[in-house]
């Protein structure tokens, strides 16, 4: 009988000499890894949620941006696409999007900062970018980049406002503190001729005629750069054509993405990393958020073919050899 006594009295001692350890060790800035559960998930947990955004919805309050907030403010007339389960500016884990306007006669001041960013015109005419002084035109349909740590500034002399997606890597610096920003000491950067080159300027009517040329239901095309890489080494851009009443082949990958519909309408199946099952119908301009490791199906509605715009994270990840797809 004693025997067992002293054995409990054993146990109950070391529990207590463990409870004194572990409260002790925040005072040494440590903690038991052996505590932690999650820190090796089994699969990809992306913190972001499946979102869809309203074109139809949001166009009107960007109009009343575009009363309530000045030129000086310009450059960030913008509405981020927040997403549900986060925080400005996430829209996906990676990815930052949001709906930016600028009004007739309008010229936002000149910045730069270490964030890549692409802008891809929803609407307006004779629009334009400087990046580093060279101007380049957008026209509705244009995907637009504006490199890393580049000199930028744009404006409209159209006649009607221009809106487009905005779309850049912001949320990597805030796991990674490395951003830096900076405004230009002058209220325009000095103007070179205009330069339309492939190198930041990528026409819709372009890349639609190379979609069009490719046979099958579905097809997808990459932009790239005239060296054949991808637009940045964090942000990727694609095209995709779906056939009227078609559908798109299944695909799951570790990259997040952001789609927009540039023409026609349809419904997209995603199954998230948790086994969710969301099924988003959408219509032109409309934008929606899908996160990392969705199983991802694409439909197009029966009468017209449907055309649309993704983001991904696709280059970071490949850079990293941490990209996989099936």
């Amino acid at each position: 009988m004693s025997s067992v006594t002293t054995t409990q009295a054993a146990i109950l001692s070391k529990i207590a000499e463990k409870d004194n350890y572990l409260s002790d060790l925040p005072r040494h800035n440590v903690n038991p890894l052996w505590k932690t559960t999650g820190v090796v998930a089994p699969r990809p947990s992306p913190a972001a949620s499946i979102a869809l955004w309203k074109y139809e919805e949001l166009r009107p309050l960007m109009m009343s941006a575009a009363r309530l907030i000045d030129a000086e403010e310009a450059q960030r007339r913008v509405l981020i696409f927040t997403n549900p389960s986060m925080k400005p500016p996430y829209t996906t884990d990676t990815i930052t999007c949001g709906l930016q306007l600028i009004k007739p006669g309008e010229t936002a001041a000149p910045h730069r900062h270490y964030a890549f960013a692409i802008r891809f015109i929803i609407e307006g005419t004779a629009g334009f970018t400087s990046v580093d002084g060279e101007r380049i035109t957008m026209e509705a349909g244009d995907m637009v980049l504006t490199p890393s740590w580049t000199w930028h500034d744009h404006g409209l002399d159209g006649e009607d406002p221009m809106i487009w997606l905005d779309a850049n890597d912001l949320p990597l610096y805030h796991k990674l503190p490395i951003h830096f920003a900076e405004n230009y000491p002058e209220p325009l950067y000095p103007t070179k001729p205009i330069d339309n080159s492939d190198m930041f300027r990528f026409p819709w009517a372009k890349m639609k005629a190379q979609l069009d040329l490719q046979d099958g239901d579905y097809v997808v095309e990459t932009y790239r750069k005239p060296d054949g890489t991808h637009v940045s080494s964090t942000l990727g851009a694609h095209a995709l054509r779906l056939k009227a009443g078609k559908s798109s082949t299944p695909i799951r990958a570790t990259c997040s993405f952001v789609f927009h519909s540039q023409a026609g309408s349809g419904k997209t199946v995603i199954e998230g990393a948790n086994g969710e099952v969301k099924t988003l119908s959408w219509t032109v301009h409309d934008t929606f958020a899908v996160p990392a490791w969705s199983r991802i199906t694409h439909v197009a509605e029966p009468n017209t073919d449907a055309y649309l715009f993704s983001l991904s994270d696709m280059p970071l990840l490949e850079n990293l050899n941490m990209y996989r797809v099936e």
